[in-house]
């Protein structure tokens, strides 16, 4: 009897592959526990670090400060067209919205009235003319009976009396003949009056541009006893407008010709316009015990988008920083609730007054297009304060370090009250910097050309005057304080300057305790 054939041998491979896969599945899920718990223990690391602290990265960017104001956008030349004569409107020319060119006919009043003063007036130069002619033969006569009198007067062959009379009518007959001139004169003259009103009958317009308004129609009567009556309003051109904006006072400090301005419209919500600021006017307006001026904008409106009488929400670009180190605001109010948390590295921070200034000095440097000669002056007086810089920091961190409080170069730190609160420390402090400034850099400011030096002083100026807050930078997981310059706020962020870099941490506030 045979037997039953055995079973096909499994390969070795074959009988390897199951135990693979729990290997692979165990290895996989090791690797997804150490990579959960890396996770976790960089959010742990994280919240060590940052502890019970809020904070605020220091960023660069861009601050722009902008006032905000409304006003009404309108012609830079709008000319109001009325009329000198009285008379019936014979003819209306144009209407609404029409473009005219200057010297064009835009209305008439009937000339009859003043065509038939014309006529008139004639006649009457006519008459004078004839009383002139007249006056004239008098004259002649008068004068040969004079000469005849007067020959015989010599000759004692008439009275005296009759020489005298003859003189008289002589001189009278010359005045009717300047009396009839005086008389020709005068109806030519009143006549050449008529002639000019009969040529305003004719109604045109004083520019090119666009009629915005008409308030005749043909038929209708105007009277110009009192005053010209308004017949047409003209806007100049309406390619270039201008908004009138009305600045409150505590801003318009800041406003000067040239910035920039963005506005809207309501007529065009998604669109934003852009103009510049062409005048500050001096006259200020009191409506309701507020004070403000009126600042005038120029816009472009090549387009024809804009229309006169539009109101306008505007901002005035007062202050553009490019590039610049920047912190929320919420930095620079946060104050520690206990003193001795920012250490005494903090008030030797203070101390310091902000850091080191080369960094502001060459960047106030840069748009002077400085030559060779002046670069190397530049550089050398740099150089002289990064060493006066370190030494001083140096020299303050020996007392620190023995327990002892430091002191500023110049009294309290900029930015602290000195004893008593006086305010006029902080403008002593900061006259004794721009004296300071002016030493360092004699040399350098007299190398340059009197443009240069006038763009330079106003540099050091503004860095000697610039206001100063403490901030608190986390360092350790600890507030440290240092002082830093601060420029310009958009609200938000505000630009500053000292012993900050981009990316480090300040202290916004506390947390609350878990």
């Amino acid at each position: 009897m045979s037997q039953p054939a055995p079973p096909p041998a499994r390969s070795p491979r074959s009988r390897r592959r199951p135990a693979r896969w729990p290997r692979i599945a165990a290895a996989l899920v090791a690797l997804a526990l150490v990579a959960g718990g890396a996770w976790w223990w960089q959010q742990r690391r994280a919240a060590s670090d940052e502890g019970q602290w809020r904070t605020a990265a220091v960023e660069r960017g861009d601050i722009r400060v902008a006032i905000s104001a409304t006003g009404t956008l309108s012609a830079i030349s709008t000319v109001i067209v009325g009329s000198q004569i009285s008379g019936q409107v014979t003819e209306v020319l144009v209407d609404f919205n029409d473009p005219v060119e200057k010297d064009q006919v835009i209305a008439r009043i009937d000339p009859s009235t003043y065509q038939a003063q014309i006529e008139q007036g004639n006649a009457q130069i006519a008459a004078a003319r004839a009383s002139l002619a007249q006056a004239e033969a008098t004259l002649v006569n008068a004068e040969l009976d004079y000469r005849r009198k007067a020959d015989l007067g010599q000759r004692q062959l008439v009275a005296r009396a009759d020489v005298d009379l003859a003189r008289a009518a002589l001189d009278q007959a010359r005045a009717q003949r300047d009396s009839a001139r005086a008389q020709i004169t005068q109806q030519t003259a009143a006549t050449r009056t008529t002639q000019v009103n009969l040529e305003r009958t004719v109604i045109r317009s004083p520019v090119d541009g666009v009629v915005l308004v008409r308030n005749i129609e043909s038929g209708q009567t105007v009277a110009a006893s009192l005053q010209a009556p308004e017949l047409f309003t003209i806007a100049e051109d309406l390619g270039q407008m201008q908004i009138e904006l009305e600045v409150d006072e505590a801003d318009i400090g800041q406003v000067e010709v040239g910035q920039r301005v963005s506005f809207t419209v309501d007529a065009f919500p998604d669109r934003q316009f852009r103009g510049e600021v062409r005048q500050v006017r001096l006259s200020a307006t009191n409506t309701n015990n507020v004070i403000t001026y009126p600042v005038v904008v120029a816009v472009d409106n090549s387009d024809g988008t804009l229309l006169p009488g539009l109101t306008v929400n505007a901002e005035i670009e007062v202050s553009r920083r490019d590039g610049v180190l920047k912190v929320s605001n919420a930095a620079l109010r946060y104050r520690p609730a206990d003193t001795q948390a920012s250490g005494a590295t903090g008030a030797a921070a203070g101390a310091r007054g902000g850091g080191d200034l080369s960094a502001d000095f060459a960047r106030a440097a840069e748009p002077l297009a400085l030559t060779p000669a002046q670069r190397a002056e530049l550089d050398a007086a740099l150089a002289a304060i990064r060493e006066r810089t370190a030494a001083r920091q140096q020299a303050t961190a020996q007392p620190q370090a023995q327990g002892a409080a430091p002191a500023g170069m110049f009294g309290p730190g900029p930015g602290m009250r000195a004893p008593g609160g006086a305010a006029a420390d902080s403008g002593q402090m900061r006259q004794r910097m721009l004296q300071r400034f002016q030493q360092d850099f004699a040399a350098f400011r007299d190398s340059l050309d009197e443009a240069q030096r006038a763009q330079w002083d106003a540099a050091l100026n503004a860095i000697a005057g610039a206001r100063r807050a403490p901030v608190y930078k986390l360092v350790d997981g600890r507030p440290q304080m240092t002082m830093v310059r601060i420029g310009a706020s958009d609200g938000s962020s505000t630009e500053i300057a000292g012993d900050v870099a981009e990316g480090e941490l300040l202290v916004t506030g506390e947390r609350a305790a878990p």
